[in-house]
């Protein structure tokens, strides 16, 4: 039996077409370099081997049509070997679409399953769904959540529905809102938090955002109180005017109310009295999403929330 040898990479020169212009490098290599490690293609671009018309580049750049960008070798899985995922998670997630057309995806992502591979993950909700409909060759996120946050996740199966929702989320087209847990009786006084938001590493190497006056970048949450139980929390919406890293963690956090499973910026003993109710997630979950179409119309979708999260809440309201 004679088994062959995985091709031998080579330096990429690619040209900028027009439909990319304006598009980050980070994000044009991201979604060129099928199953490369994330931290690996950020360490090409700090290193300065990715070059853009022979010059070196920050990840940042926003590329222009007739750019060149160099490559350098990198492996790269062939189109038909990507890691296979378990059938139980390929149909959880197909179940999970609220929306589909022959341009979007929308999902309500369950919590505990990343939006992309990457950090030590191999698989994350893109790779699953290139899997599940190998046919749609362009498929790619349109904004992202984190790990342990639920809710709607756009999908764009187009190129021209990509742009077009880029361009609605840079002009506050988009309206998207989230339900969180938090610690304590908020005032009804708190309708916005504007605090700047700046990022930082610790000595273990974990990133934290924190609200940083002079460096932070301008970031805006509004918030509505939807429920209250007594002292001890708070069901809030929260509705990101800016899209921050954790904005909405570390805005609440800001405010004086953690939110519920929040291992990063929470509270340890709130935390544990909510698991307690049988809370083992974090309370963090996106309900509502009002997208424009291309055409003009509209959408407007709701996703509920899981099990756990709704029993958990059920026993706070719950007579003692």
């Amino acid at each position: 039996m004679t088994t062959t040898a995985p091709s031998t990479p080579a330096v990429q020169l690619l040209e900028v077409s027009p439909e990319y212009a304006g598009q980050r490098i980070d994000n044009f290599l991201l979604a060129r370099l099928k199953g490369v490690p994330k931290t690996l293609i950020y360490r090409i671009l700090r290193k300065g081997e990715v070059r853009v018309n022979k010059g070196r580049i920050k990840p940042e750049y926003k590329l222009q049509a007739g750019d060149i960008v160099r490559v350098p070798p990198v492996r790269v899985p062939e189109r038909d070997e990507p890691v296979p995922l378990a059938q139980g998670l390929l149909q959880r997630l197909e179940a999970s679409i609220v929306f589909e057309d022959k341009a979007l995806i929308v999902i309500n992502k369950p919590c505990g399953i990343a939006v992309h591979g990457g950090s030590g993950l191999t698989y994350g909700v893109i790779e699953a769904f290139r899997q599940l409909r190998p046919d749609c060759k362009e498929l790619e996120l349109v904004h992202r959540l984190d790990r342990d946050t639920s809710g709607l996740l756009m999908i764009a199966k187009k190129r021209s529905m990509l742009r077009h929702l880029h361009t609605a989320l840079r002009g506050d087209g988009i309206d998207k809102r989230y339900m969180a847990l938090v610690r304590g009786n908020w005032a009804a006084s708190i309708k916005q938090v504007r605090a700047p938001l700046g990022k930082s590493n610790l000595r273990s190497g974990e990133r934290m955002v924190e609200v940083d006056e002079e460096e932070g970048k301008e970031s805006v949450t509004v918030f509505k109180v939807l429920r209250r139980f007594g002292d001890f929390a708070t069901l809030i919406e929260a509705k990101p005017i800016t899209g921050r890293t954790h904005q909405i963690r570390v805005h609440t956090l800001h405010a004086g109310h953690c939110i519920a499973g929040d291992t990063k910026y929470g509270d340890d003993d709130f935390s544990k009295e909510i698991r307690d109710l049988g809370g083992k997630r974090l309370f963090l979950h996106a309900y509502m999403l009002t997208v424009p179409l291309p055409d003009g119309g509209e959408l407007k979708l709701q996703a509920p929330v899981d099990e756990m999260w709704a029993k958990t809440v059920e026993r706070l309201s719950a007579p003692i």
